[in-house]
């Protein structure tokens, strides 16, 4: 005779089924969903972009928006969506703009603090300059100084400027004093046509494009 399941066994059965069913349908009811606004597996919504990318447009996200939330059958949670993306894409932007400038005024104060140790090395690349003029460097220990020093500052972005046989700019070159048209000078052109520097009084220096300190010259006119 076979056995038949007594009621207390087929209520276990049944009560182990009704349990199992209420683990899935609490599995299925913790599962995120599109609605909920949130992402599935793998995405990563409102991610900064890659190296190399442009951010997102704010404008046009919030473009979007005001179209969802002007559209009577959108859905409350899309509409929410909308405007968190572009909450969320106006801050981006901004962070970019903020890193930008917080960039661009770090390269101006390094320029800066450079340009002003430069300016306070000037006098001393003056005398080095004269002493070459007068063949003061032409040996010795102090030459080889001299050139280490200026190659250093050349590393820097220093340079001398002003040079006889100039066009005379105002932006770079101070006119100290108007000369006459030197006659027999092979570093002043014969065919100039505007001022011309005609004498170096002092160097000017540029750093990095900048000037530093302009030339002191004598200017004079073509004849």
């Amino acid at each position: 005779m076979t056995d038949q399941p007594t009621h207390d066994q087929g209520t276990d059965d049944i009560a182990s089924d009704v349990d199992g069913d209420q683990v899935n349908v609490e599995a299925v009811n913790d599962a995120p969903s599109a609605g909920d606004g949130q992402a599935a597996p793998g995405s990563t919504p409102g991610a900064a972009p890659a190296a190399g990318e442009q951010p997102a447009d704010p404008e046009a996200a919030q473009a979007e928006a005001d179209e969802a939330a002007a559209d009577p059958d959108a859905h409350p949670d899309t509409v929410l969506a909308a405007e968190r993306l572009a909450d969320l894409q106006r801050l981006q932007a901004e962070y970019v703009n903020y890193k930008r400038r917080v960039d661009r005024d770090r390269e101006a104060l390094k320029d800066r603090a450079v340009g002003e140790v430069l300016e306070t090395l000037l006098p001393t690349l003056d005398e080095i300059h004269l002493a070459r003029e007068h063949g003061d460097l032409a040996d010795g220990p102090f030459r080889s100084i001299a050139d280490k020093l200026e190659g250093a500052l050349g590393r820097y972005g220093l340079e001398r400027f002003g040079g006889k046989g100039e066009a005379f700019d105002p932006a770079r070159h101070e006119a100290l004093m108007n000369a006459p048209w030197p006659a027999d000078d092979p570093e002043v052109p014969t065919d100039a046509t505007s001022t011309t520097v005609v004498t170096v009084l002092q160097p000017g220096y540029l750093a990095g494009g900048r000037v530093l300190r302009a030339a002191r010259v004598a200017v004079a006119d073509p004849e």
